[in-house]
């Protein structure tokens, strides 16, 4: 069998995580193929929102770290004229004061400040931050992937054992749930609401008292509106009145989008685990095995710096 470092990888799982990790050891010289089930168009990254930001993501101080190393990443695409679908964008940040960002923050997030009551009518954090297209950006990181040698195959895997590879990478978000087997990975359901944009340019994240979230995202595609965070949710289909209710409480905070026209519906399971497993194992028969999965709604947000951990554990 061939040797890690000189050997075939193939990384299972064409999510945000899997492809910027195949496109990350790709560029440094690695053969790698990555197995999806689904287009990536079709995987619960496209759902996402995705504004950069650490939510919902254990271990804190690990994650911070990796999300300001894609923090850098994103920062770098953003600044560049290629189509990565990466813009820096200004918004809020509701019910969060300065000092709980700005002891990881300080100095890294240009002008960030207390929002202002102009801004938002409750306790925020203005920022700059990392928006994300996703149909745009999972593109753009296959594309980069197979320009870099990558090849990407579309593949069901019901176990490990059948991955013809000296190292296999897993990445396969809630489906390593029953493929690890790992019953500690859960989904939280999001679902989301596109809506023609009314000319709103800003990014604003809120929580109210009841603890119903409230978000909305200016996208090329429109206004993204959201959302849910439904613990052991399965169900993929959009819900009528979930959807009435995340236009209702968006509307309540930017009133010019209760008539805005409903372009889509959008439904993620995000792949929550106690703390993301990004770690070195061995299959049954002594091939090297990479953990890198449980990243819940973070996976946008720390998927460069989670990237390069999992290519410095193939490295050994």
């Amino acid at each position: 069998m061939a040797s890690e470092s000189s050997g075939e990888i193939v990384v299972v799982g064409g999510g945000v995580v899997g492809l910027t990790t195949a496109l990350v050891l790709a560029e440094r010289g690695r053969s790698v193929r990555v197995w999806t089930r689904d287009a990536v168009e079709a995987t619960t990254s496209a759902v996402a929102g995705a504004l950069w930001w650490p939510y919902r993501i254990e271990p804190v101080a690990t994650a911070r770290a990796w999300a300001l190393r894609s923090l850098q990443v994103y920062e770098d695409l953003a600044a560049r004229a290629e189509p990565a679908g990466v813009r820096m964008v200004e918004g809020v940040l509701g019910e969060t004061g300065l000092d709980e960002v700005d002891g990881w923050l300080a100095g890294r997030v240009p002008g960030l400040r207390a929002s202002t009551a102009g801004e938002y009518a409750g306790a925020g954090v203005r920022a700059r931050l990392p928006l994300l297209d996703m149909p745009a950006h999972l593109p753009w990181l296959r594309e980069r992937f197979v320009a870099a040698g990558g090849v990407v195959e579309t593949r069901t895997v019901s176990a490990f054992a059948e991955v013809d590879a000296p190292v296999v990478v897993n990445c396969t978000g809630l489906a390593a749930r029953e493929l690890v087997p790992d019953p500690s990975v859960r989904p939280v359901r999001g679902q989301l609401v596109v809506v023609e944009n009314p000319g709103i340019d800003t990014w604003l994240v809120t929580t109210d008292a009841a603890g119903e979230h409230a978000y909305l995202f200016p996208q090329p595609g429109g206004l993204v509106l959201g959302g849910t965070s439904e613990e052991d949710a399965w169900s993929p289909e959009p819900d009528p009145a979930t959807a009435e209710a995340i236009i209702r409480r968006c509307a309540a905070l930017r009133p010019e989008i209760a008539g805005a026209r409903v372009l889509g519906h959008r439904v993620g399971l995000r792949p929550t685990r106690p703390a993301v497993r990004l770690e070195r194992d061995t299959l049954p028969d002594g091939r090297l095995l990479v953990h890198n999965y449980g990243h819940g709604g973070a996976g946008v947000t720390v998927a460069w710096g989670c990237a390069e951990e999992a290519a410095r554990l193939v490295s050994g």
